[in-house]
Parts: structure tokens; sequence; C-alpha cells
């Protein structure tokens, strides 16, 4: 379960970043809230499964999440750049991600 924690704990993270992404482009109050609930989601979340998973694997897995989520998703929604390198870099976050789960 605190696997699945540590999951949700990134997809808020995922979801804040790319609020705050949208309030910095529009200054929308609407963006502002979903930012504040995402990132009240997230730490939820990590707070809950760091209760088993030491902290070093948990915090970077989800900063992990995060980064290579809030990455695509500004890619996809804010036309930002989608160079090969970018992609090559998001996913080498990826599978650094997996890696730390299987040692963890």
């Amino acid at each position: 379960m605190d696997w699945i924690f540590l999951l949700l704990a990134g997809c808020g993270e995922m979801s804040g970043v790319t609020s705050l992404g949208y309030y910095s482009n529009t200054k929308n109050k609407f963006a502002l809230g979903a930012m504040i609930i995402s990132f009240v989601f997230s730490f939820t979340f990590l707070y809950l499964s760091l209760q088993t998973i030491p902290m070093s694997i948990g915090y970077s897995i989800w900063t992990g999440i995060g980064a290579a989520g809030g990455s695509l998703m500004n890619m996809w929604l804010f036309n930002e750049s989608k160079s090969f390198k970018r992609f090559f870099f998001i996913f080498l976050i990826i599978i650094s991600v997996i890696g730390l789960k299987f040692i963890g």
C-alpha cells in the first residue's frame, strides 16, 4: 500500500507542477486552487508512504515522478520544447525511478 501512496503522491506533484505552470501563464484563480489542492494531496500521500519507505528512496521517487511527469505534461499542454535530448533525459529519470523501486 505504501508504494501506491507514493505513486499517488507523485501524481499529485505532477498535477501541482502542471497547475503551477498554468497559473503562471494565466493568473487564473482556478489554477491556483488546483495547485494548492494538488500539493496538499501530494504531501499527504508522501507522508503516508514515508511511514514504511525509507526517506531517501521515497523522496527521490516522488521528485522523479514530479519532474518527469511535470515536464511531459508541460510539453503536451504548453507546447514546450520537444527535442530528442529532452525526451532522452526524461527517460533517464524514469529509468532511475524504476531502479530505485527495485532496490528499495
